[in-house]
Protein backbone atom coordinates (compact mmCIF):
# COMPACT_ATOMS: atom_id res chain seq x y z
CA UNK A 1 0.00 0.00 0.00
CA UNK A 2 1.58 3.25 -1.13
CA UNK A 3 0.53 6.88 -0.80
CA UNK A 4 2.55 9.86 -2.08
CA UNK A 5 1.94 13.49 -1.06
CA UNK A 6 4.10 15.26 -3.69
CA UNK A 7 3.95 15.14 -7.47
CA UNK A 8 5.78 11.97 -8.50
CA UNK A 9 5.38 9.59 -11.43
CA UNK A 10 4.89 5.88 -11.07
CA UNK A 11 8.36 4.89 -12.27
CA UNK A 12 9.95 7.13 -9.63
CA UNK A 13 7.84 5.55 -6.87
CA UNK A 14 8.59 2.01 -8.01
CA UNK A 15 12.33 2.83 -8.23
CA UNK A 16 12.46 4.18 -4.68
CA UNK A 17 10.55 1.19 -3.27
CA UNK A 18 12.71 -1.29 -5.20
CA UNK A 19 15.93 0.22 -3.79
CA UNK A 20 14.76 0.08 -0.16
CA UNK A 21 15.30 -3.69 0.52
CA UNK A 22 18.88 -3.52 -0.75
CA UNK A 23 19.65 -0.47 1.40
CA UNK A 24 18.20 -2.08 4.55
CA UNK A 25 20.48 -5.11 4.22
CA UNK A 26 23.62 -2.94 4.38
CA UNK A 27 22.33 -0.36 6.88
CA UNK A 28 23.62 -0.25 10.45
CA UNK A 29 20.71 1.93 11.61
CA UNK A 30 17.31 0.52 12.57
CA UNK A 31 15.25 3.67 11.94
CA UNK A 32 16.49 5.36 8.74
CA UNK A 33 18.79 4.97 5.77
CA UNK A 34 19.93 7.65 3.32
CA UNK A 35 20.91 7.86 -0.31
CA UNK A 36 22.23 10.80 -2.28
CA UNK A 37 18.77 12.32 -2.71
CA UNK A 38 16.27 10.83 -0.21
CA UNK A 39 16.01 9.50 3.31
CA UNK A 40 14.13 6.30 4.19
CA UNK A 41 12.60 6.46 7.68
CA UNK A 42 11.22 3.05 8.53
CA UNK A 43 9.93 0.79 11.27
CA UNK A 44 9.87 -3.02 11.03
CA UNK A 45 6.46 -4.61 11.52
CA UNK A 46 5.41 -8.17 12.03
CA UNK A 47 5.43 -10.78 9.28
CA UNK A 48 8.47 -9.26 7.46
CA UNK A 49 6.64 -6.03 6.67
CA UNK A 50 7.91 -2.46 6.99
CA UNK A 51 6.27 0.89 7.55
CA UNK A 52 8.29 3.23 5.33
CA UNK A 53 8.38 7.02 5.13
CA UNK A 54 10.39 8.44 2.19
CA UNK A 55 11.47 12.12 2.69
CA UNK A 56 14.06 14.51 1.43
CA UNK A 57 17.39 14.70 3.21
CA UNK A 58 16.54 18.21 4.39
CA UNK A 59 13.46 17.04 6.30
CA UNK A 60 13.40 17.21 10.13
CA UNK A 61 14.16 13.62 11.10
CA UNK A 62 12.83 14.06 14.64
CA UNK A 63 9.44 15.15 13.28
CA UNK A 64 9.56 12.36 10.73
CA UNK A 65 10.11 9.79 13.49
CA UNK A 66 7.09 11.21 15.38
CA UNK A 67 5.00 10.90 12.21
CA UNK A 68 6.21 7.33 11.75
CA UNK A 69 5.24 6.37 15.32
CA UNK A 70 1.73 7.79 14.80
CA UNK A 71 1.37 5.90 11.54
CA UNK A 72 2.53 2.72 13.29
CA UNK A 73 -0.44 3.12 15.67
CA UNK A 74 -2.87 3.95 12.89
CA UNK A 75 -2.15 0.87 10.75
CA UNK A 76 -3.20 -1.88 13.22
CA UNK A 77 -6.09 0.28 14.51
CA UNK A 78 -7.60 0.68 11.04
CA UNK A 79 -6.67 -2.71 9.56
CA UNK A 80 -7.49 -4.66 12.71
CA UNK A 81 -4.08 -6.33 12.77
CA UNK A 82 -0.73 -6.56 11.00
CA UNK A 83 -1.52 -9.48 8.72
CA UNK A 84 -0.99 -8.97 5.01
CA UNK A 85 -4.54 -10.08 4.19
CA UNK A 86 -6.16 -7.58 6.58
CA UNK A 87 -3.97 -4.76 5.25
CA UNK A 88 -4.92 -5.57 1.66
CA UNK A 89 -8.58 -5.69 2.66
CA UNK A 90 -8.42 -2.29 4.38
CA UNK A 91 -6.13 -0.66 1.78
CA UNK A 92 -8.44 2.30 1.01
CA UNK A 93 -9.26 2.88 4.67
CA UNK A 94 -5.49 3.04 5.38
CA UNK A 95 -4.99 5.59 2.61
CA UNK A 96 -7.80 7.76 4.07
CA UNK A 97 -6.14 7.48 7.49
CA UNK A 98 -2.74 8.50 6.04
CA UNK A 99 -4.45 11.59 4.56
CA UNK A 100 -5.58 12.56 8.06
CA UNK A 101 -1.91 12.49 9.25
CA UNK A 102 -0.20 14.11 6.23
CA UNK A 103 -1.47 16.79 3.89
CA UNK A 104 -0.60 17.59 0.30
CA UNK A 105 3.07 18.49 0.08
CA UNK A 106 3.97 16.08 2.88
CA UNK A 107 3.23 18.34 5.84
CA UNK A 108 2.23 16.73 9.13
CA UNK A 109 -1.16 17.53 10.65
CA UNK A 110 -1.67 17.97 14.38
CA UNK A 111 -3.70 14.79 14.73
CA UNK A 112 -4.18 12.12 17.35
CA UNK A 113 -5.38 8.58 17.05
CA UNK A 114 -8.82 9.47 18.49
CA UNK A 115 -9.28 12.44 16.14
CA UNK A 116 -8.34 10.23 13.19
CA UNK A 117 -10.97 7.69 14.23
CA UNK A 118 -13.59 10.44 14.48
CA UNK A 119 -12.70 11.83 11.07
CA UNK A 120 -12.78 8.40 9.46
CA UNK A 121 -16.30 7.80 10.82
CA UNK A 122 -17.36 10.95 8.93
CA UNK A 123 -20.20 11.43 11.43
CA UNK A 124 -22.24 14.39 10.23
CA UNK A 125 -25.29 15.87 11.91
CA UNK A 126 -26.43 17.36 8.61
CA UNK A 127 -26.16 13.95 6.98
CA UNK A 128 -28.22 12.37 9.77
CA UNK A 129 -30.91 15.03 9.34
CA UNK A 130 -30.89 14.48 5.59
CA UNK A 131 -31.18 10.71 5.96
CA UNK A 132 -33.96 11.09 8.52
CA UNK A 133 -35.91 13.38 6.19
CA UNK A 134 -35.35 10.99 3.31
CA UNK A 135 -36.56 8.03 5.37
CA UNK A 136 -39.59 10.03 6.53
CA UNK A 137 -40.51 10.88 2.94
CA UNK A 138 -40.11 7.26 1.88
CA UNK A 139 -42.30 6.08 4.78
CA UNK A 140 -44.93 8.71 3.94
CA UNK A 141 -44.90 7.69 0.28
CA UNK A 142 -45.20 4.02 1.27
CA UNK A 143 -48.12 4.77 3.58
CA UNK A 144 -49.82 6.83 0.89
CA UNK A 145 -49.33 3.98 -1.58
CA UNK A 146 -50.95 1.53 0.85
CA UNK A 147 -53.81 3.97 1.47
CA UNK A 148 -54.44 4.47 -2.24
CA UNK A 149 -54.26 0.71 -2.78
CA UNK A 150 -56.83 0.20 -0.02
CA UNK A 151 -59.11 2.87 -1.53
CA UNK A 152 -58.86 1.27 -4.98
CA UNK A 153 -59.60 -2.17 -3.54
CA UNK A 154 -62.61 -0.85 -1.59
CA UNK A 155 -63.83 0.93 -4.73
CA UNK A 156 -63.58 -2.32 -6.68
CA UNK A 157 -65.47 -4.20 -3.98
CA UNK A 158 -68.14 -1.50 -3.86
CA UNK A 159 -68.53 -1.67 -7.63
CA UNK A 160 -68.78 -5.45 -7.40
CA UNK A 161 -71.51 -5.25 -4.77
CA UNK A 162 -73.45 -2.68 -6.79
CA UNK A 163 -73.18 -4.79 -9.92
CA UNK A 164 -74.25 -7.88 -7.98
CA UNK A 165 -77.38 -6.15 -6.74
CA UNK A 166 -78.16 -4.57 -10.11
CA UNK A 167 -77.89 -7.89 -11.92
CA UNK A 168 -74.22 -8.29 -12.68
CA UNK A 169 -74.61 -7.30 -16.34
CA UNK A 170 -72.16 -4.42 -16.30
CA UNK A 171 -68.83 -3.42 -14.81
CA UNK A 172 -66.65 -5.95 -13.10
CA UNK A 173 -69.20 -8.73 -12.90
CA UNK A 174 -69.86 -8.63 -16.64
CA UNK A 175 -66.47 -10.19 -17.27
CA UNK A 176 -67.03 -13.25 -15.07
CA UNK A 177 -66.00 -16.44 -16.81
CA UNK A 178 -68.63 -18.79 -15.37
CA UNK A 179 -68.96 -20.90 -12.30
CA UNK A 180 -67.09 -24.12 -11.73
CA UNK A 181 -68.18 -26.78 -9.34
CA UNK A 182 -66.16 -29.66 -10.67
CA UNK A 183 -68.22 -30.17 -13.81
CA UNK A 184 -67.81 -28.82 -17.31
CA UNK A 185 -68.90 -25.25 -17.85
CA UNK A 186 -71.86 -24.77 -20.17
CA UNK A 187 -72.09 -21.81 -22.55
CA UNK A 188 -74.42 -19.10 -21.34
CA UNK A 189 -74.60 -20.64 -17.90
CA UNK A 190 -74.31 -18.44 -14.80
CA UNK A 191 -74.45 -15.13 -16.56
CA UNK A 192 -74.43 -13.22 -13.29
CA UNK A 193 -74.82 -13.69 -9.62
CA UNK A 194 -76.83 -11.95 -6.95
CA UNK A 195 -76.57 -11.26 -3.27
CA UNK A 196 -77.31 -8.60 -0.76
CA UNK A 197 -75.31 -6.21 1.25
CA UNK A 198 -76.22 -3.44 3.58
CA UNK A 199 -76.44 0.10 2.41
CA UNK A 200 -78.82 -0.75 -0.43
CA UNK A 201 -81.87 0.93 1.06
CA UNK A 202 -85.08 -0.87 1.93
CA UNK A 203 -85.37 -2.95 -1.24
CA UNK A 204 -86.91 -6.37 -0.90
CA UNK A 205 -83.88 -8.63 -1.00
CA UNK A 206 -86.00 -11.72 -1.43
CA UNK A 207 -88.05 -10.75 -4.44
CA UNK A 208 -86.68 -11.79 -7.80
CA UNK A 209 -84.73 -8.98 -9.47
CA UNK A 210 -86.40 -6.75 -11.95
CA UNK A 211 -85.11 -6.82 -15.54
CA UNK A 212 -82.01 -4.70 -15.81
CA UNK A 213 -83.08 -3.04 -19.05
CA UNK A 214 -86.61 -2.15 -17.93
CA UNK A 215 -86.98 1.66 -18.16
CA UNK A 216 -88.48 3.59 -15.30
CA UNK A 217 -92.00 4.60 -16.24
CA UNK A 218 -92.52 8.26 -16.93
CA UNK A 219 -95.90 9.83 -16.17
CA UNK A 220 -97.66 10.17 -19.51
CA UNK A 221 -98.15 13.67 -20.80
CA UNK A 222 -100.97 12.88 -23.21
CA UNK A 223 -103.59 14.03 -20.67
CA UNK A 224 -102.16 17.52 -20.60
CA UNK A 225 -102.02 17.74 -24.37
CA UNK A 226 -105.43 16.22 -25.01
CA UNK A 227 -106.45 12.97 -26.61
CA UNK A 228 -105.23 12.00 -30.05
CA UNK A 229 -107.75 10.26 -32.26
CA UNK A 230 -106.46 7.27 -34.15
CA UNK A 231 -103.06 7.61 -32.54
CA UNK A 232 -103.11 4.15 -30.92
CA UNK A 233 -105.26 1.05 -30.83
CA UNK A 234 -107.24 -0.33 -27.94
CA UNK A 235 -104.26 -2.26 -26.67
CA UNK A 236 -102.12 0.85 -26.75
CA UNK A 237 -104.70 2.84 -24.81
CA UNK A 238 -104.88 0.12 -22.18
CA UNK A 239 -101.09 -0.02 -21.80
CA UNK A 240 -100.85 3.77 -21.56
CA UNK A 241 -103.58 3.89 -18.91
CA UNK A 242 -101.90 1.12 -16.86
CA UNK A 243 -98.56 2.90 -17.11
CA UNK A 244 -100.10 6.15 -15.88
CA UNK A 245 -101.73 4.40 -12.93
CA UNK A 246 -98.49 2.66 -12.03
CA UNK A 247 -96.51 5.91 -12.24
CA UNK A 248 -98.95 7.72 -9.96
CA UNK A 249 -98.61 4.97 -7.32
CA UNK A 250 -94.78 4.73 -7.69
CA UNK A 251 -95.06 1.13 -8.89
CA UNK A 252 -92.70 -0.79 -11.14
CA UNK A 253 -93.84 -1.64 -14.70
CA UNK A 254 -95.14 -5.13 -15.33
CA UNK A 255 -92.90 -7.31 -17.45
CA UNK A 256 -94.32 -7.93 -20.90
CA UNK A 257 -92.56 -11.23 -21.43
CA UNK A 258 -90.40 -13.82 -19.71
CA UNK A 259 -87.07 -12.38 -18.72
CA UNK A 260 -83.91 -14.23 -17.85
CA UNK A 261 -82.67 -14.24 -14.30
CA UNK A 262 -80.26 -11.30 -14.18
CA UNK A 263 -78.47 -12.81 -11.24
CA UNK A 264 -78.78 -15.97 -9.23
CA UNK A 265 -76.23 -18.15 -11.05
CA UNK A 266 -78.53 -19.10 -13.92
CA UNK A 267 -80.49 -21.64 -11.94
CA UNK A 268 -83.51 -20.96 -14.19
CA UNK A 269 -85.74 -20.01 -11.29
CA UNK A 270 -88.91 -18.46 -12.67
CA UNK A 271 -88.95 -14.69 -12.39
CA UNK A 272 -91.52 -13.35 -9.97
CA UNK A 273 -94.05 -10.93 -11.44
CA UNK A 274 -93.54 -7.22 -10.85
CA UNK A 275 -95.10 -6.02 -7.61
CA UNK A 276 -98.67 -4.96 -7.97
CA UNK A 277 -100.54 -2.28 -6.08
CA UNK A 278 -100.55 -2.79 -2.29
CA UNK A 279 -103.16 -5.40 -1.47
CA UNK A 280 -103.19 -4.69 2.28
CA UNK A 281 -103.66 -1.49 4.25
CA UNK A 282 -100.32 -1.98 5.97
CA UNK A 283 -96.79 -3.20 5.22
CA UNK A 284 -94.41 -4.27 7.99
CA UNK A 285 -90.69 -4.90 7.44
CA UNK A 286 -88.48 -6.43 10.14
CA UNK A 287 -84.90 -6.01 8.96
CA UNK A 288 -81.59 -6.82 10.63
CA UNK A 289 -78.16 -5.77 9.43
CA UNK A 290 -74.97 -7.22 10.84
CA UNK A 291 -71.45 -5.77 10.78
CA UNK A 292 -68.65 -8.28 11.36
CA UNK A 293 -64.87 -7.95 11.24
CA UNK A 294 -62.79 -11.15 11.34
CA UNK A 295 -59.08 -11.83 11.37
CA UNK A 296 -57.47 -14.09 8.80
CA UNK A 297 -57.80 -17.15 11.03
CA UNK A 298 -61.58 -16.70 11.27
CA UNK A 299 -61.61 -15.18 14.76
CA UNK A 300 -64.31 -12.57 15.38
CA UNK A 301 -62.79 -9.20 16.24
CA UNK A 302 -66.01 -7.15 16.25
CA UNK A 303 -69.68 -7.93 15.70
CA UNK A 304 -72.78 -5.74 15.90
CA UNK A 305 -76.38 -6.38 14.95
CA UNK A 306 -78.87 -3.56 14.30
CA UNK A 307 -82.53 -4.16 13.58
CA UNK A 308 -85.52 -2.00 12.64
CA UNK A 309 -89.27 -2.53 12.53
CA UNK A 310 -90.60 -0.32 9.73
CA UNK A 311 -94.29 0.42 9.15
CA UNK A 312 -95.78 1.74 5.91
CA UNK A 313 -99.47 2.71 5.87
CA UNK A 314 -100.98 2.18 2.39
CA UNK A 315 -104.53 3.30 3.23
CA UNK A 316 -106.30 5.47 5.77
CA UNK A 317 -107.15 2.32 7.73
CA UNK A 318 -103.45 1.51 7.93
CA UNK A 319 -102.60 4.91 9.46
CA UNK A 320 -104.63 3.99 12.56
CA UNK A 321 -102.63 0.80 13.22
CA UNK A 322 -101.53 -0.36 16.65
CA UNK A 323 -98.72 -2.94 16.40
CA UNK A 324 -98.26 -5.46 19.22
CA UNK A 325 -94.97 -7.33 19.74
CA UNK A 326 -93.89 -10.12 22.09
CA UNK A 327 -92.59 -7.72 24.74
CA UNK A 328 -92.49 -10.42 27.44
CA UNK A 329 -90.00 -12.43 25.41
CA UNK A 330 -87.90 -9.40 24.52
CA UNK A 331 -87.67 -8.30 28.16
CA UNK A 332 -85.90 -11.52 29.11
CA UNK A 333 -83.14 -11.24 26.47
CA UNK A 334 -79.60 -10.69 27.71
CA UNK A 335 -77.41 -8.19 25.84
CA UNK A 336 -80.17 -6.88 23.54
CA UNK A 337 -81.25 -3.24 23.69
CA UNK A 338 -84.53 -1.87 22.29
CA UNK A 339 -85.56 1.72 21.58
CA UNK A 340 -88.81 3.17 20.23
CA UNK A 341 -89.23 6.13 17.89
CA UNK A 342 -89.50 9.42 19.82
CA UNK A 343 -93.07 9.89 18.50
CA UNK A 344 -94.14 6.41 19.63
CA UNK A 345 -96.03 6.08 22.93
CA UNK A 346 -93.26 4.63 25.10
CA UNK A 347 -95.53 3.90 28.09
CA UNK A 348 -97.81 1.76 25.98
CA UNK A 349 -94.83 -0.19 24.69
CA UNK A 350 -93.30 -0.73 28.14
CA UNK A 351 -96.56 -1.83 29.78
CA UNK A 352 -98.45 -3.64 27.02
CA UNK A 353 -95.89 -4.16 24.24
CA UNK A 354 -97.91 -2.10 21.71
CA UNK A 355 -96.50 0.47 19.28
CA UNK A 356 -98.64 3.49 18.38
CA UNK A 357 -98.11 7.20 18.00
CA UNK A 358 -98.52 9.56 20.93
CA UNK A 359 -101.81 11.42 21.36
CA UNK A 360 -103.79 9.00 19.21
CA UNK A 361 -102.27 10.39 16.02
CA UNK A 362 -102.12 8.26 12.88
CA UNK A 363 -99.08 7.16 10.91
CA UNK A 364 -98.20 9.08 7.74
CA UNK A 365 -99.65 7.70 4.52
CA UNK A 366 -97.37 5.96 1.98
CA UNK A 367 -94.22 6.77 3.95
CA UNK A 368 -92.06 4.17 5.74
CA UNK A 369 -91.59 4.91 9.45
CA UNK A 370 -89.15 3.07 11.74
CA UNK A 371 -91.08 2.54 14.97
CA UNK A 372 -88.73 0.19 16.86
CA UNK A 373 -84.99 -0.43 16.81
CA UNK A 374 -82.84 -3.04 18.50
CA UNK A 375 -79.13 -3.85 18.70
CA UNK A 376 -76.79 -6.56 19.94
CA UNK A 377 -73.00 -6.47 20.24
CA UNK A 378 -71.70 -9.95 21.12
CA UNK A 379 -69.40 -12.09 18.97
CA UNK A 380 -71.79 -15.05 19.10
CA UNK A 381 -74.18 -13.23 16.76
CA UNK A 382 -71.94 -13.82 13.71
CA UNK A 383 -73.57 -16.67 11.76
CA UNK A 384 -70.59 -17.41 9.50
CA UNK A 385 -66.81 -17.47 9.87
CA UNK A 386 -64.26 -17.57 7.06
CA UNK A 387 -60.68 -18.82 7.39
CA UNK A 388 -58.31 -17.89 4.54
CA UNK A 389 -54.70 -19.19 4.30
CA UNK A 390 -52.64 -17.94 1.32
CA UNK A 391 -49.13 -19.48 1.19
CA UNK A 392 -46.28 -18.28 -1.02
CA UNK A 393 -44.75 -21.21 -2.93
CA UNK A 394 -42.21 -19.24 -4.96
CA UNK A 395 -43.80 -17.68 -8.04
CA UNK A 396 -47.30 -18.87 -7.16
CA UNK A 397 -49.59 -18.73 -4.14
CA UNK A 398 -51.63 -21.64 -2.83
CA UNK A 399 -54.85 -20.50 -1.15
CA UNK A 400 -56.97 -22.60 1.20
CA UNK A 401 -60.24 -21.00 2.29
CA UNK A 402 -63.08 -22.48 4.27
CA UNK A 403 -66.30 -21.32 5.87
CA UNK A 404 -68.19 -22.57 8.90
CA UNK A 405 -71.76 -21.90 9.97
CA UNK A 406 -71.60 -21.05 13.67
CA UNK A 407 -75.36 -20.78 14.29
CA UNK A 408 -77.57 -23.79 13.58
CA UNK A 409 -80.72 -21.67 13.92
CA UNK A 410 -79.92 -19.59 10.83
CA UNK A 411 -80.44 -20.48 7.15
CA UNK A 412 -78.42 -18.34 4.74
CA UNK A 413 -79.25 -18.18 1.05
CA UNK A 414 -77.42 -16.82 -1.97
CA UNK A 415 -74.08 -16.76 -0.11
CA UNK A 416 -71.26 -15.07 -2.05
CA UNK A 417 -67.70 -14.89 -0.72
CA UNK A 418 -65.68 -12.33 -2.73
CA UNK A 419 -61.88 -12.66 -2.85
CA UNK A 420 -59.52 -10.12 -4.42
CA UNK A 421 -56.79 -11.99 -6.32
CA UNK A 422 -54.28 -9.21 -6.99
CA UNK A 423 -53.88 -10.40 -10.58
CA UNK A 424 -55.88 -10.88 -13.75
CA UNK A 425 -54.71 -14.49 -14.12
CA UNK A 426 -57.31 -17.20 -13.69
CA UNK A 427 -57.05 -19.40 -10.58
CA UNK A 428 -56.34 -23.11 -10.91
CA UNK A 429 -58.92 -24.90 -8.76
CA UNK A 430 -57.57 -27.87 -6.84
CA UNK A 431 -60.77 -28.71 -4.94
CA UNK A 432 -64.02 -26.89 -4.26
CA UNK A 433 -67.37 -27.14 -2.52
CA UNK A 434 -70.05 -25.08 -4.20
CA UNK A 435 -69.42 -22.97 -7.29
CA UNK A 436 -67.03 -20.21 -8.27
CA UNK A 437 -66.78 -17.40 -10.75
CA UNK A 438 -63.75 -15.39 -11.91
CA UNK A 439 -63.67 -11.79 -13.13
CA UNK A 440 -60.27 -11.15 -14.80
CA UNK A 441 -61.03 -7.46 -15.41
CA UNK A 442 -61.48 -6.68 -11.72
CA UNK A 443 -59.11 -9.40 -10.45
CA UNK A 444 -61.90 -10.82 -8.29
CA UNK A 445 -63.26 -14.28 -7.56
CA UNK A 446 -66.71 -15.19 -6.21
CA UNK A 447 -67.30 -18.39 -4.25
CA UNK A 448 -71.04 -19.12 -4.26
CA UNK A 449 -73.46 -21.31 -2.31
CA UNK A 450 -77.20 -21.41 -2.87
CA UNK A 451 -77.90 -22.42 0.74
CA UNK A 452 -75.81 -22.62 3.90
CA UNK A 453 -77.62 -24.30 6.78
CA UNK A 454 -77.10 -26.97 9.42
CA UNK A 455 -76.94 -29.64 6.68
CA UNK A 456 -74.33 -27.65 4.75
CA UNK A 457 -72.51 -26.02 7.64
CA UNK A 458 -68.95 -26.19 6.25
CA UNK A 459 -67.24 -25.83 2.91
CA UNK A 460 -63.71 -25.50 1.58
CA UNK A 461 -61.89 -24.47 -1.57
CA UNK A 462 -58.25 -24.77 -2.60
CA UNK A 463 -56.69 -23.05 -5.59
CA UNK A 464 -53.35 -21.76 -6.80
CA UNK A 465 -52.61 -18.60 -8.74
CA UNK A 466 -49.45 -16.78 -9.92
CA UNK A 467 -48.26 -14.15 -7.48
CA UNK A 468 -45.98 -13.40 -4.55
CA UNK A 469 -48.10 -11.24 -2.20
CA UNK A 470 -50.31 -13.16 0.25
CA UNK A 471 -51.82 -9.87 1.48
CA UNK A 472 -53.45 -9.31 -1.93
CA UNK A 473 -56.25 -11.76 -1.02
CA UNK A 474 -57.67 -9.52 1.70
CA UNK A 475 -60.13 -8.22 2.67
CA UNK A 476 -62.52 -11.09 1.93
CA UNK A 477 -66.13 -9.86 1.64
CA UNK A 478 -69.13 -12.04 2.56
CA UNK A 479 -72.64 -11.40 1.21
CA UNK A 480 -75.82 -13.33 1.97
CA UNK A 481 -79.51 -12.99 2.80
CA UNK A 482 -81.87 -14.75 5.17
CA UNK A 483 -85.48 -14.69 6.27
CA UNK A 484 -84.51 -15.75 9.80
CA UNK A 485 -83.80 -12.90 12.24
CA UNK A 486 -81.31 -13.24 15.06
CA UNK A 487 -83.60 -11.37 17.43
CA UNK A 488 -86.66 -13.45 18.45
CA UNK A 489 -88.97 -10.47 17.90
CA UNK A 490 -92.43 -11.24 16.56
CA UNK A 491 -95.46 -9.14 15.66
CA UNK A 492 -98.33 -10.71 17.60
CA UNK A 493 -101.08 -8.52 16.24
CA UNK A 494 -102.04 -5.40 14.28
CA UNK A 495 -105.30 -3.73 15.27
CA UNK A 496 -107.07 -0.45 14.60
CA UNK A 497 -106.91 2.26 17.24
CA UNK A 498 -110.39 3.38 16.17
CA UNK A 499 -112.44 0.19 16.63
CA UNK A 500 -109.96 -2.53 17.71
CA UNK A 501 -110.49 -4.68 14.63
CA UNK A 502 -107.63 -6.59 13.04
CA UNK A 503 -105.91 -4.79 10.17
CA UNK A 504 -104.67 -7.05 7.34
CA UNK A 505 -100.97 -6.54 6.71
CA UNK A 506 -98.08 -7.77 4.62
CA UNK A 507 -95.03 -8.61 6.75
CA UNK A 508 -91.50 -9.24 5.47
CA UNK A 509 -88.45 -10.38 7.46
CA UNK A 510 -84.91 -10.12 6.17
CA UNK A 511 -81.43 -10.47 7.59
CA UNK A 512 -78.51 -9.10 5.52
CA UNK A 513 -74.88 -8.03 6.15
CA UNK A 514 -73.94 -4.39 6.38
CA UNK A 515 -70.18 -5.00 6.31
CA UNK A 516 -68.97 -8.58 6.71
CA UNK A 517 -65.30 -9.08 5.99
CA UNK A 518 -62.21 -11.07 6.85
CA UNK A 519 -59.06 -8.95 6.90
Amino acid sequence: VSRQFVEMNRLRVEGLLAAFPKLVEHSKQHTFVETDSVRYVYQPLENHMYLLLVTTKGSNIVEDLGTLRLLAKVVPDVAGGLQESSINEKAFELIFAFDEVLTAGGYKEEATLSSIRTNLLMDSHEEKVHLALKQSKEDAARDEMRRQEKIMRERQLKTMRQNIVSGGLSGAVQGMQGFGGGGQQQPGMFEGFGSDSAGFGHNDHFAAPEPAAAPKPVPPKVVAKGMKLGGMGAAGKKDSLMAAMAAEDNLLPMAGGKKGNAFGFGLDAPAAPAPAAPSTPLDLVLEEKISVSMNREGGIESCEVKGTLTLTANTDAGTAAVVAVNKSVLSGLQGWTFATHPKVDKKGYEKQGVLSLKGGKGFPLNRPVGILRWSYGSDDAAPLTVNCWPEDEGGSINVNIEYELTRDDVVLTDVNILLPLGTTDAPVIESIDGQYKHDPAAGMMCWHFDVVDSDHSTGAMEFSIPGANPDAFFPVQILFKSEKLLCPIDVTGVTSSANGTTIPNNMVKRFVPDTYQCA
